[in-house]
């Protein structure tokens, strides 16, 4: 059985070296045009060069969205975009479009054409459709139920992606137009201002009849599929999709590492223990600032898979990242992200373990000792008792202050 894909998101190049280092065997990204994260920092195309070389030589895939809802004047370029994408060895590429699937594959037949989540594909009949256009893929509506995604595996010749992890939008695939109505912000061609996200009072008769204490809102929970991991891989889903392309570097390997782990543990040991899928859960809790919940996956939908009133909280659990380490003094070289005190315990998590230290002898670049570091973007170099390397990051312990 070929080994299912873990394939992750990333706002840029960073980024997305630090998933392929933790673990994704595939990353997507958008370009400079053409992708419905306009807001995120976005690849040129020397950076996509520069990731599809340095994704080869580790054995990972690229994949570029191309998934805008296209008017006419979004067409200008396209062609020229399309074949530079695959003369530096983009992998595939994710279109909502099937007239851009058909052109990809009439001029630029060396990479993958896969079909975006937008066009709410939900029964083997459409994959098979999709298939006489020229997809290679198919990344299932997140509205499927896993019985669903089940059955149209058994159909279905062509390969599946499904979500597992991230936001959800709350219009049906993602197809919103409140930010168009209400921002001038068109989410449909990249500029989603997520309105179902902020905070709004209820009026009546143009009175407002919420008091101050009650704002709501209109969003979904987070998805976190990590129950049905294990079935997606024994139903044949080629590909695990994780969403979250504007997150932090510590999103992107905390949960990248912990679904690493998760599927390399069911390959190895045909199934999860109840205990390691709570292990795993606390793992992937870590990095998230919103209510999570399984989705449409249980084929249930209800009011509990929504949130109606503010539940975001920014998590200060991530520490420092690592830029470099002297073994012959013990001393790593961090960069501050959130404030953490001398004699803190500290996690240092890397793409294949976990290891605890203490915070001690913190000096700032001119040498001063520091009782505490406070400032984001800071460098201070920090004794750590063990061998830590560039990529590795630092947390608070979960017991700490």
């Amino acid at each position: 059985m070929k080994k299912i894909e873990l394939l992750a998101p990333a706002k840029d190049l960073f980024k997305a070296k630090i998933a392929i280092l933790y673990g994704a065997d595939a990353v997507y990204v958008g370009g400079t045009s053409f992708s419905l994260r306009s807001r995120a920092s976005n690849f040129t195309l020397e950076d996509l060069k520069e990731l599809s070389s340095f994704a080869k030589a580790r054995g990972a895939k690229v994949y570029v969205t191309v998934n805008i809802v296209f008017h006419n004047s979004d067409l200008v370029g396209l062609r020229e975009y399309l074949l530079t994408l695959e003369a530096i060895g983009i992998d595939a590429i994710i279109v909502s479009s099937l007239s851009v699937a058909s052109l990809s594959k009439q001029i630029a037949p060396n990479m993958e054409v896969h079909i975006s989540t937008q066009l709410s594909v939900l029964n083997s009949s459409a994959c098979k459709t999709l298939s006489l256009w020229g997809a290679d893929r198919v990344v299932l509506a997140r509205e499927a139920s896993m019985e669903d995604i089940a059955a149209i595996a058994r159909k279905s010749d062509l390969p599946l992606e499904v979500f597992i992890h991230g936001g959800m939008c709350s219009n049906y695939s993602g197809r919103c137009v409140l930010s168009n109505r209400m921002s001038g912000r068109d989410a449909n061609r990249g500029g989603c201002a997520h309105c179902c996200r902020w905070r709004y009072h209820v009026f009546e008769n143009n009175i407002r009849i919420s008091d101050d204490q009650t704002l709501l809102t209109m969003s979904s929970k987070d998805l976190r599929a990590s129950a049905y991991v294990e079935d997606m891989i024994y139903a044949g889903v080629a590909s695990l999709k994780i969403e979250g392309r504007m997150k932090s570097e510590y999103y992107i390997a905390q949960v990248v590492r912990t679904y690493r782990k998760m599927i390399d543990e069911i390959y190895e040991k045909g199934s999860l223990t109840k205990e390691a899928l709570e292990y795993y859960d606390s793992e992937l809790a870590k990095a998230e600032n919103r209510p999570a919940d399984d989705g449409f996956l249980s084929g249930k939908c209800g009011s509990d898979k929504h949130l109606y009133e503010e539940t975001d909280h920014v998590t200060h659990e991530y520490a420092a990242y690592v830029r470099n380490y002297d073994p012959k003094r013990s001393l790593a070289l961090i960069e501050v992200k959130n404030r953490f005190f001398e004699g803190d315990e500290l996690e240092v998590i890397s793409p294949k373990e976990t290891r605890t230290f203490k915070a001690v002898l913190l000096f700032d670049e001119n040498w001063k000792e520091v009782t505490y570091a406070n400032k984001a973007m800071q460098l201070l170099y920090m004794r750590v008792p063990f061998e830590v390397h560039n990529g590795d990051m630092m947390r608070k312990a979960s017991h700490d202050r």
